[in-house]
């Protein structure tokens, strides 16, 4: 266990080098001047000069990156050139919106997805499964920002249970800001909890036919039991794998729910800095964003080998 720990450790940290070398270089070939968008076309070249050199543009561009890299890792993030604030602290309001929106959807598309895929692996073949399939592939095949619409037209403008979007922030109350993200959290997670039906579904299929599952059977245990005691906890393994590849997706990946319920939180950051050529803003996000799936990916691994005795022993 210790072991693989370790080697997970040093992955990471290769993989956080080797990510931010990249997104550092992407971001320096995108076309475009930050210092003349700020500016505009019409400015005078001594102070265009003049702020790029105020902006640290004038340097090579390994210098550039050790100042960035080594102030992200003491936590700075830099200062975004268009609101000219702390990007850590942008960061930190957006993420106050993200960040519960994501754990909301991911917390939803399991409580959902994994008893639905569970129920119809126990009975393949039937009307159920036959009925957890149809759906399923439905909620895959339904936009997200279709749902969002259809969900703010029923419930936000018909039945008015739920505001319609905006978000009131979470010092006007848990619940006020818990009521703002559901109708968001829920189309992030129909499509979700699809994909987690299905690979629940499959993989608790390919279980039971396993020989320890047979045993098992043989012993006299019933389908339900073998499949609650002995095939469930083997069955769950690539479901964690795709449970960790969701989580930063609905983090990072909700730009167009954002913009449909008018949410402040990352996705629309990183639009609104892509627009507005905000190249330290951009880079910043994007790299807490890598940061977080390496992160996610390792706690993953770690999960893998608490689940699977097998997994903890050397090779």
């Amino acid at each position: 266990m210790i072991r693989a720990v370790a080697l997970g450790l040093v992955s990471l940290v290769v993989t956080l080098i080797v990510a931010s070398v990249l997104v550092f270089a992407a971001m320096q070939v995108l076309p475009g001047d930050p210092a003349q968008v700020m500016l505009g076309v019409n400015a005078q070249p001594d102070t265009l000069a003049a702020l790029r050199a105020e902006l640290g543009l004038d340097q090579p561009a390994v210098a550039r990156y050790l100042a960035w890299i080594s102030g992200f890792l003491a936590g700075d993030l830099g200062m975004s050139h268009t609101y000219g604030v702390p990007v850590a602290e942008l960061v930190g309001e957006r993420l106050a919106v993200s960040l519960p929106l994501a754990v909301l959807a991911l917390a939803l598309s399991a409580a959902v997805g994994l008893p639905l895929g569970m129920w119809a692996a126990a009975r393949r073949g039937g009307f159920v499964d036959r009925a957890v399939l149809f759906f399923t592939q439905l909620g895959i095949a339904v936009p997200n920002f279709w749902l969002a619409m259809l969900l703010v037209l029923v419930f936000a403008v018909t039945w008015r249970w739920l505001p319609p979007g905006g978000f009131p922030g979470w010092e006007a109350g848990a619940g006020a800001g818990v009521r703002a993200l559901v109708l968001p959290a829920v189309a992030l997670a129909v499509p979700q909890g699809a994909i987690l039906a299905q690979v629940m579904r499959q993989s608790l299929i390919d279980t039971l036919h396993q020989d320890f599952v047979r045993t098992a059977r043989a012993k006299g245990l019933t389908r339900g039991e073998a499949l609650r005691r002995h095939a469930l906890r083997n069955a769950i393994i690539p479901v964690l794998s795709v449970m960790g590849l969701q989580f930063p997706f609905l983090l990072a990946g909700t730009i167009i729910v954002e913009n449909v319920f008018f949410l402040p939180g990352l996705g629309r950051l990183i639009l609104q800095a892509v627009n507005q050529r905000d190249l330290i803003v951009v880079q910043g996000v994007v790299m807490l964003l890598v940061a977080s799936v390496a992160a996610v990916n390792f706690a993953v691994n770690i999960a893998y080998a608490l689940v699977d005795p097998r997994l903890r022993r050397p090779a």
